[in-house]
C-alpha cells in the first residue's frame, strides 16, 4: 500500500508487461519450468493467488466479481498453453498472440499515446482536454500523467462542465489513492456520469472502502453503471456492497460490465494512425527502465469483453 497512498516507483503495469515478455522468451528458449514459475508469479501479482493449476482453470472461470475478467481469461489461456501444450498446430504462435493481447490490454493505449503526444507535451494534452465543452460528452485524460496541481484544474473543469459529462477516462494517469479521494467529490456530483475508468493506476484495495461508502449514497454518482478499477496495485475483486450499489443505479441492466475494450476492427484502424510508433518507443523505454530484456514489437489485437458479476 505504500505506493498507493504516496506514489513512487513505476506503476504496476510496467512490471506485469515485463513478466509477460520474459515468460514468452523463456518458452521460446524451451525453459518450460522457469516459464511456469514466472507465470505463477504473474498470476499472484494479478490477484490469482492460488498456485494450483486446477484453481487457475476452474476457480476463476465464472469471473464472479472480478475487477478485470479479460486479464483473467487470458491468463487462464496462457496457463493451458504452458502446462498442456497442444501437439498439433502452431502452439507457440497461439501463445505469442495471447501475450500480445495481454500486453496490449495491460498497456496505455489512449488517443494521446497513439498520437505520440504524451511523450512530448503532456501539459498541452491536458490543456486541450480542459478547454471548451467535452467532446462527445467525454473527458478523456487517459495516459496523461497527472500531478496534484493538475487535479485542481481537473476538479474545476468537472464542476464547470458537469451537465455535459457522461464519461470520464482516468486510466494510466498515475492516480494514487489520495489523488482519487481528492477527485471523488467532484466526480460524485456529475449528474449524468455513467462510465468512470480508473485502470492502470497506483490504486490499492484500501480505496475501495471509500468508493463503496460513496456509492451507498444514491445522491452521489446517481447515473454511474460502470467503474473500471483493473490493472491497479492490488484491486482484484469488487466487494458485494459495491456491486449492489451499481446494480441499484441500473436495475434494468442484467449484466454489470466492469471493463470495456475496443473491437478488433477499431484496433486495426488505431494501429495505422500517425504517431503510434512514438507511443511504442515510449513504452519500450519505460519497460527497459523497469528491467525488461526482451521487448518485442507487437501488433495489438483485443476482443471486446465484459464481466458478469453475480449480485
Amino acid at each position: 500500500e505504500k505506493f498507493g497512498r504516496g506514489g513512487g516507483s513505476l506503476p504496476p503495469y510496467h512490471r506485469r508487461i515485463c513478466m509477460i515478455q520474459d515468460m514468452l522468451l523463456l518458452v521460446k528458449q524451451g525453459r518450460q519450468e522457469e516459464a511456469t514459475e514466472l507465470l505463477k508469479n504473474l498470476r499472484q501479482d494479478l490477484g490469482m493467488e492460488s498456485t494450483s493449476l486446477d484453481d487457475v482453470l476452474y476457480r476463476y472461470a465464472s469471473f464472479r466479481n472480478l475487477v478485470d475478467p479479460i486479464t483473467h481469461d487470458l491468463i487462464i489461456s496462457l496457463a493451458r498453453y504452458i502446462h498442456c501444450p497442444k501437439p498439433e498446430g502452431d502452439s507457440l504462435g497461439a501463445m505469442e498472440k495471447l501475450c500480445r493481447q495481454l500486453t496490449y490490454h495491460l498497456s496505455p493505449h489512449s488517443q494521446w499515446r497513439r498520437q505520440g503526444l504524451v511523450k512530448r507535451k503532456p501539459q498541452a494534452c491536458l490543456k486541450a482536454v480542459l478547454m471548451g465543452k467535452p467532446q462527445d460528452n467525454t473527458v478523456d485524460l487517459s495516459g496523461i500523467p497527472l500531478s496534484l496541481k493538475d487535479l485542481e484544474k481537473v476538479t474545476s473543469y468537472l464542476e464547470q462542465s458537469s451537465e455535459h459529462i457522461d464519461t470520464v477516462e482516468l486510466g494510466f494517469t498515475e492516480l494514487t489513492d489520495d489523488m482519487l479521494l481528492q477527485l471523488l467529490p467532484a466526480l460524485g456530483r456529475l449528474p449524468h456520469l455513467t462510465s468512470l475508468a480508473l485502470n492502470g493506476n497506483r490504486l490499492t484495495k484500501a480505496v475501495l472502502r471509500d468508493l463503496t461508502d460513496t456509492l451507498k449514497d444514491p445522491k452521489k454518482f446517481p447515473s454511474v453503471t460502470w467503474i473500471d478499477l483493473g490493472n491497479n496495485v492490488d484491486i482484484f475483486s469488487l466487494p458485494q456492497p459495491f456491486l449492489v450499489s451499481l446494480k441499484r443505479r441500473c436495475p434494468k441492466q442484467g449484466n454489470l460490465p466492469t471493463i470495456l475494450e475496443f473491437g478488433e476492427g477499431q484496433l486495426g484502424d488505431l494501429e495505422g494512425q500517425d504517431g503510434f510508433g512514438d507511443s511504442q518507443e515510449e513504452l519500450r523505454a519505460g519497460l527497459e527502465r523497469a528491467g525488461s530484456t526482451d521487448w518485442e514489437q507487437t501488433d495489438r489485437t483485443e476482443a471486446r469483453g465484459a464481466a458478469t458479476p453475480q449480485t
